[in-house]
């Protein structure tokens, strides 16, 4: 994980924030550009990191993993159905998601397994695969043997607040009055260097477009 993150990180930045899907939200029967061009204005993954997330879909870099998803020939409506493979298709996606970005994806036809004892907090409408159902199913509903899941890990400008509200509420911190602080070795000039760090790597997330709302953002947490 952690040669990962510094693969993905450049210019000062050595944080990457992570996101997933668990199941992937695809209808039973429908085919993996199916269930991405539904997601043209948004992504089909929510953040697990502590940051809040961005309005605009962007990122430096990311990695991103799919599994469970296999792809299904049909006639080709969209750019995405042209595409040879699934991961043909996952990479096409994150180019016109996220332009400009540097994006590495994988897929493994393997779903997730969900077998006991993985907890059954499922909703009804998933299949025993994990597909997404129109509607309850009229009988007592089966547990979800495997689900289809997707993950990333992000270089984003949404690591921008959250390091810089970090900065922000250690700086508030009075060391004076916490003589315990450094017991552990370490003096207050490398406090201060290390908090200093904290600032210059959170201002290596800014970007030019947002950059001000993300400043207001921390200021109000």
């Amino acid at each position: 994980m952690m040669h990962l993150a510094d693969t993905l990180n450049f210019s000062g930045r050595k944080v990457v924030a992570a996101w997933a899907s668990v199941p992937f939200p695809a209808l039973r029967g429908s085919s993996l550009p199916d269930t991405l061009c539904a997601y043209q204005q948004d992504v089909p993954w929510k953040l697990l990191s502590s940051c809040r997330e961005q309005r605009v879909s962007r990122c430096f870099a990311q990695s991103v993993v799919l599994r469970g998803i296999c792809k299904e020939r049909k006639q080709p409506p969209s750019p995405l159905h042209t595409c040879e493979s699934t991961e043909q298709m996952l990479q096409h996606y994150l180019h016109t998601v996220f332009p400009g970005a540097l994006s590495t994806s994988h897929v493994l036809e393997q779903p997730c397994s969900t077998l006991p004892p993985y907890p059954q907090f499922f909703s009804r409408l998933l299949t025993r695969q994990g597909f997404l159902l129109d509607k309850p199913p009229g009988y007592s509903s089966t547990a979800v043997e495997s689900i289809p899941v997707l993950a990333a890990l992000q270089s984003s400008p949404v690591l921008h607040a959250l390091l810089s509200s970090l900065y922000k509420d250690l700086r508030k911190l009075n060391t004076r009055r916490l003589p315990s602080f450094f017991s552990a070795g370490v003096e207050q000039g490398d406090f201060e260097e290390a908090l200093e760090e904290l600032r210059t790597l959170s201002q290596c997330y800014e970007t030019g477009f947002g950059a001000g709302d993300s400043e207001d953002e921390a200021d109000s947490d």
